[in-house]
């Protein structure tokens, strides 16, 4: 019951944002009677954040798995496009909603930020291990650092169009900058 409370408040999140995930939607969706969802999350707030530690457990999932198969030639590239992939889920748009709305809630802030904190060190971590570099030498840390950024930025660009045509171009470049600047 707590894993499809779960997924519907993640799918809510996705398709309604914030504001129209509530927890008679939630419960609903989850094929659960309300009573049940409010004994276990007696608040939105509750849900909630309880919602933000399945999704980062979610998002590690379907980083790890799209790295399972990554070729040798080429590699650069396909690490970007893992990475953009990820930004650009289902997933990433349901943590954006929380983003959004931690942004004025303060008890949420601190649970968001800690958590992206720590998803934001992990992500980090697996790039500087795909892409095989020791993040020490030169400015290999700060590039790997601008290239998360640049994902998530593409990431949000999603959210209002299909741009998948420029993103592959601009992911293109920067697979060609990269190979350049890593300090392998």
């Amino acid at each position: 019951m707590r894993q499809r409370l779960m997924e519907a408040t993640v799918d809510s999140l996705v398709e309604f944002g914030w504001a129209g995930t509530t927890t008679t939607v939630v419960s609903r969706r989850a094929g659960v009677s309300r009573g049940a969802q409010l004994h276990h999350f007696p608040s939105k707030q509750d849900l909630v954040l309880a919602a933000v530690g399945y999704i980062s457990e979610r998002r590690r999932t379907e980083l790890e798995a799209g790295i399972a198969d990554l070729p040798e030639e080429g590699r650069t590239r396909a690490v970007l496009e893992v990475l953009a992939d990820h930004f650009t889920s289902p997933v990433f748009f349901a943590a954006l909603e929380l983003w959004v709305a931690a942004r004025t809630d303060a008890g949420l802030r601190e649970q968001v930020g800690d958590l992206e904190r720590r998803i934001g060190r992990e992500t980090h971590a697996q790039a500087v291990e795909l892409l095989d570099i020791d993040e020490t030498r030169g400015r290999n840390r700060q590039l790997v650092q601008a290239t998360l950024d640049l994902v998530r930025g593409l990431g949000l660009a999603a959210t209002l169009s299909d741009d998948s045509a420029r993103r592959a171009a601009i992911l293109d470049a920067w697979a060609t900058t990269l190979d350049h600047e890593l300090e392998r």
